[in-house]
């Protein structure tokens, strides 16, 4: 086999690799989120990663309609209107309507659900600078060869979960 060929085969057991510890990174980095989290607000009904994002995607914009979340979360409104539902339902947010259009549903954060934007909001922020210290170490043109492989990856898994929709 030629070295190209065995430089793009290394490439993508790597990827594979790094989908499958990044999946058991976000289990683990749920659990101990969720037990801090439980160290500082006190809630009985079970949170999931989804469920916290949404809550911070509101936190970061509020307020925010279905279809802005949907937007920015890149999810269905379907599933937005899902997960909503429940963070109302267990008092993360509240619907509200602004002034000039009584039409149209916001969401807002409750006290309960600011406070955990704030701690998702610190861990976020330690998770980021740790990931910084990583890319400390490359050029910028590496850094510039990073962008390009990343792009070329959303845009790979994003023409795959279209033709996959198209089908079903």
């Amino acid at each position: 086999m030629e070295k190209h060929q065995m430089n793009k085969q290394y490439v993508y057991e790597m990827l594979i690799k790094l989908l499958h510890q990044q999946e058991q990174f976000e289990q683990e980095e749920g659990s101990l989120f969720l037990q801090e989290l439980r160290k500082s607000i006190e809630f009985d009904t079970p949170l999931n990663m989804t469920e916290i994002h949404v809550v911070a995607c509101i936190g970061q914009h509020e307020p925010l309609n279905l279809t802005a979340i949907a937007d920015k979360m890149a999810l269905s409104k379907g599933n937005i209107s899902k997960v909503t539902n429940r963070l109302l339902k267990n008092g993360w947010v509240r619907r509200t309507q602004l002034n000039d259009n009584k039409k149209e549903v916001f969401f807002r954060l409750t006290s309960p659900g600011k406070q955990l934007y704030a701690i998702h909001e610190e861990i976020h922020d330690k998770a980021q600078a740790q990931f910084m210290g990583i890319l400390h170490a490359y050029s910028e043109a590496e850094l510039e060869v990073v962008k390009r492989f990343l792009l070329d990856l959303i845009g790979f898994y994003e023409q795959s979960i279209a033709k996959i929709t198209e089908q079903t």
